[in-house]
């Protein structure tokens, strides 16, 4: 593990537990955004230990009927931990303004990421940076609403 790897992953710690801090300090009424994007409480189930996992993040596409995530974890070498759960179990639920809902979620396919990746960056440039540190392919993350 290198210097930048333990930066982006110390960087990336603080703004999860930082980020549940505020939202535990305000009863969950700030940060509704961050950067301006959309905050949510992505959970999952742990691939390991089957027991459900809570992440926070900012969704740069937020909409009705689909939601956008980036697996940037600041352009670390590897992806977050979050990622390698819904892949492996893609059945997630999504937490916004203290509603908890049943969603799916999917990598982008290339096409998808192609149309997705420019829309993302223009909401938090930081993304093209993360990816310029990193020689992994960072994945674009759709979540839809399950039936």
């Amino acid at each position: 593990m290198t210097f930048s790897d333990v930066t982006a992953s110390a960087g990336a710690w603080v703004l999860e537990n930082g980020h549940r801090a505020l939202l535990t300090v305000t009863g969950g009424r700030f940060p509704k955004k961050l950067l301006g994007m959309q905050t949510i409480e992505l959970h999952t189930v742990g691939r390991t230990s089957g027991l459900r996992r809570s992440t926070m993040l900012t969704a740069p596409i937020f909409e009705h009927d689909r939601i956008v995530v980036i697996a940037s974890k600041g352009g670390h070498s590897d992806n977050p931990d979050w990622y390698k759960n819904l892949s492996a179990t893609p059945d997630v639920e999504v937490t916004v303004d203290e509603s908890t809902a049943a969603w799916t979620a999917h990598t982008a396919n290339a096409q998808e990421k192609a149309e997705l990746w420019p829309v993302a960056v223009k909401a938090n440039p930081g993304y093209d940076g993360y990816q310029s540190k990193t020689d992994r392919d960072i994945p674009v993350v759709v979540l839809t609403p399950r039936d």
